[in-house]
């Protein structure tokens, strides 16, 4: 069964690479459709298999819009979502809620392989991001835990003082 681009209604080519097969928008958008999982496979530089899918041959007078939301080539009934693929927040992919695939247009893949090195970048990068987002409400939380814990502790060396039976029971 053929699938059909979602963004500009081509037919898919089936593109064997390595060990992964994907479907492509050759002489179309010139897009790339990865099942779940298959992105994770070509999306870093150091990723070989993935240079024989920057440079689909597309048609340059094919302009999309990419402010609709696209069909899912999988699951035809289900939009697709619109979101950044990582903490860069350069490179915005299109993924289906239902079966997990991602719809890349033309160049996106040679964007999201140049925002990182390596695995090791990308995760310090998202590291980064959630300490900026979050750092602040988390160390204030653990202020209050470290208050809390003091106040409990104190609470318990009163009450050792008033019972110490209670802790230190006759045998």
């Amino acid at each position: 069964m053929s699938l059909q681009c979602p963004a500009c209604n081509n037919a898919l080519s089936v593109m064997d690479v390595s060990d992964i097969v994907v479907d492509v928008c050759i002489g179309g958008c010139g897009g790339i459709w990865f099942d779940n999982f298959e992105l994770s496979k070509v999306d870093e530089q150091h990723e070989h298999v993935g240079e024989a899918l920057l440079d689909i041959e597309r048609n340059p007078h094919i302009r999309l819009n990419n402010q609709e939301k696209r069909p899912c080539p999988r699951c035809p009934d289900v939009k697709m979502m619109r979101r950044f693929f990582s903490v860069a927040r350069k490179t915005e992919i299109d993924e289906c809620p239902s079966c997990g695939g991602i719809w890349l247009d033309a160049g996106e893949l040679r964007a999201i392989r140049n925002e990182f090195p390596d695995e090791k970048s990308r995760k310090e990068a998202f590291d980064r991001h959630f300490q900026e987002m979050f750092g602040d409400k988390l160390d204030a939380e653990k202020q209050k835990s470290q208050e809390t814990l003091e106040k409990a502790r104190k609470a318990v060396n009163v009450v050792r003082f008033i019972c110490p039976s209670y802790w230190f029971p006759e045998k």
